[in-house]
Parts: structure tokens; sequence; C-alpha cells
């Protein structure tokens, strides 16, 4: 998903409504623009249970920067609220209300629609200048995700989440 809205010729708009863990805070920082509701928290969960944000990191790194993807990554348990993810950029903008928020990606998609094609697949080209090694960098950080879930800390890890969700 994320090498595919890093190459689409388009902008991608992202509605985040909800909180956000793991792969899916990878993918509103994956899009271009991400539009999110007022309680849209969101958390790197992955070091709690033995790998890390190795196949998001790269989205995530590009749109928060190196010291607040390192301060997601080793701080799992912590959600950051909808007001932090806008302050350190991975949400363009947060909404009060599903409707405000709808609204408001509805009426940017139609005035992005109105632009030239070929300027915005050049601008996109231009804002994801640097990415050109994802296609190999994201298949090697999902092996070293591969071999960390193999892992017997990972293994229990999953094994003591599963019992607990068992439990509520």
């Amino acid at each position: 998903m994320i090498n595919a809205i890093r190459t689409a010729p388009v902008l991608v708009i992202g509605r985040i409504h909800s909180h956000t863990v793991g792969g899916g805070v990878g993918l509103a920082c994956a899009v271009d623009l991400a539009y999110a509701l007022v309680d849209a928290s969101a958390r790197l969960s992955e070091l709690a249970i033995g790998i890390g944000p190795f196949v998001v990191g790269p989205a995530v790194e590009r749109k928060v920067g190196h010291g607040d993807f390192g301060l997601l990554s080793a701080t799992p348990a912590t959600r950051r609220s909808a007001q932090w993810c806008e302050q350190h950029g991975m949400y363009a903008q947060i909404f009060e209300s599903i409707d405000a928020l709808d609204e408001h990606i509805d009426a940017h998609a139609k005035e992005l629609s109105a632009y030239s094609p070929e300027a915005m697949a050049d601008l996109k080209r231009v804002m994801w200048r640097g990415t050109e090694d994802w296609d190999t960098l994201l298949i090697e950080r999902a092996r070293i995700s591969g071999r960390l879930v193999l892992s017997e800390f990972t293994r229990n890890a999953i094994a003591k989440f599963k019992e607990a969700a068992a439990k509520r």
C-alpha cells in the first residue's frame, strides 16, 4: 500500500476517523494529505511485541522526522493525540465532527480533480523525492519484521496479547 500511494500519479487523501496503531499510522503517514477527526490518536505499538515499525518506518519518518519517529517507536504504549499528530506533521488538519471532516475531504478532492493531471503527477514526484529506493527498502524492512516475528519473545508477547483479549 505504501508504495502504491507513493507512486500514484495523483495526490492521495487520507481520512483518519479513529485511533490508529502500527500499520494504520504508516498509512496515515504515507498519504499525501491526512485529514483526521479530533479523536484520531496514534501510536506505533510494534516494539511492545518484539518487532519494530520497520515497514511503516520510512513513511512515518518522512512525515514526522527522525526524532519523532524514534519517540513514537520507543513509546509503544503511549497514544499521541490528534493535536500532537497535527503539530508534528502526521495530520494536515483535524476536525471536530465526522460531517466537517467529510465535507472538507469532499471539497478538497473536487478541487484537486480540477487541476492538471500532468502538473499533479510532477508535483507528486517532487514531493516524494528521495524515496526512489523504497521498492527494495520496504522489502528489506519486511524481512527484518519477518525474522523478528518468529522469535521466542514475539511468540510469547503475542500469546499474552491473545490471552488478555480472550479474557475481555
